[in-house]
């Protein structure tokens, strides 16, 4: 499949690679650099509405541990919480990043080798029933926002350790 013909390819852009990266190698390298900007995406939309929702102090009841309580992680700007973490809950945290890691990249035949794409581990959804055009308007619309959302959360992260970097963030106390 070609650049131009994949989800994600839209107006006002279309086809956005400056740097000519989908000639590089073959199918399956680009399938294996689609399935990259398809995770890293998602990782980038779940870390924007966490760092929102957390700079915006809405947290779960209770204690994460022993000695930290959701509340108190939730005075704090999002990185200085991450900090506050105990290693324990980190370790956590991590290995369930890994499993659902491990599952989409050891489920059937591999995306570099012709299988689908990686898909949402949980909850799992079923596309099977959706017409193809729409299916693919549905992914060009969640890689466009997980390109936005990978913008955003760069610049929380700069505007959060580089004073003045993101002129619309600065002065917000969670930056």
């Amino acid at each position: 499949m070609k650049v131009d013909e994949m989800p994600g390819a839209t107006a006002p852009l279309g086809k956005f690679d400056p740097l000519n990266l989908a000639t590089l190698g073959s199918e399956s390298t680009l399938a294996w650099f689609r399935a990259a900007e398809l995770k890293h995406s998602r990782v980038a939309m779940l870390a924007t509405t966490g760092y929102l929702v957390q700079a915006a102090g809405i947290h779960f009841p209770g204690m994460l541990s022993s000695d930290v309580s959701f509340e108190s992680l939730s005075t704090m700007k999002p990185l200085d919480a991450w900090d506050a973490v105990p290693e324990g809950g980190k370790n956590q945290i991590y290995f369930t990043i890994f499993l659902a890691e491990f599952i989409t990249e050891c489920k059937g035949t591999h995306y570099t080798k012709g299988g689908p794409l990686p898909t949402i581990v949980f909850p799992p959804i079923d596309f099977s029933n959706v017409n193809p055009e729409q299916l693919k308007t549905r992914q060009s619309r969640e890689l466009n926002n997980g390109r936005l959302a990978m913008i955003a959360i760069m610049s929380f992260v700069a505007a959060a350790n580089i004073p003045g970097s993101v002129p619309a963030l600065a002065g917000n106390p969670m930056f």
